[in-house]
C-alpha cells in the first residue's frame, strides 16, 4: 500500500444507474424531488429529462476507492464540484466511469483524484479523495 506513485491508476469501474437506482436512492435519502422520476417534470424546468441524483452520482464515485482500501485504510475526506448531470434514460438507464488515479503521496497518507464520466463528459470536476494508509 505504501508504494504507490503519483500517476497510478488504483481503480477503474463503470456503474450502471437505472431509474430503480433513483428510485431507491429515493427512498434512501429522502429526496423525492420529481426531476428525479418524472420526465415532464424535469422537461418542464428546462431539464433534458430525469436526471440522477447529485448525491448518488458522488457516492457512486468514491465506491471504487472504499473497494480498493478495504480494511487497510480509510477516507479521510472527499469532495467534488458538480459539473453536469447524469441523464437516467428510462430504458437504457445511464453508464458512469470512474477512474482513481494517485494525485499526491505524503506522509498522511495519499490524495486519489477521481475522473468521473458520464456519456463522454466529466460530471464531476476536481473529485478528490484524502485517504489514510494502514502503516503508512
Amino acid at each position: 500500500m505504501t508504494d504507490l506513485t503519483v500517476g497510478d491508476i488504483i481503480a477503474e469501474k463503470t456503474y450502471h444507474l437505472t431509474r430503480d437506482s433513483l428510485v431507491r436512492y429515493a427512498g434512501a435519502s429522502g429526496d423525492f424531488n420529481a426531476i428525479h422520476y418524472r420526465d415532464d417534470i424535469a422537461q418542464g424546468v428546462g431539464l433534458p429529462g430525469v436526471l440522477a441524483h447529485g448525491m448518488l452520482t458522488m457516492g457512486v464515485a468514491v465506491q471504487p476507492v472504499v473497494e480498493w482500501l478495504g480494511d487497510r485504510g480509510s477516507v479521510v475526506d472527499y469532495q467534488v464540484r458538480f459539473t453536469r448531470p447524469v441523464s437516467v434514460d428510462a430504458t437504457e438507464g445511464a453508464d458512469i466511469t470512474v477512474v482513481a488515479k494517485v494525485g499526491v503521496v505524503d506522509d498522511a497518507g495519499a490524495r486519489i483524484d477521481l475522473t468521473v464520466t458520464f456519456d463522454g463528459a466529466t460530471v464531476l470536476g476536481k473529485s478528490q479523495v484524502r485517504v489514510s494508509l494502514a502503516g503508512a
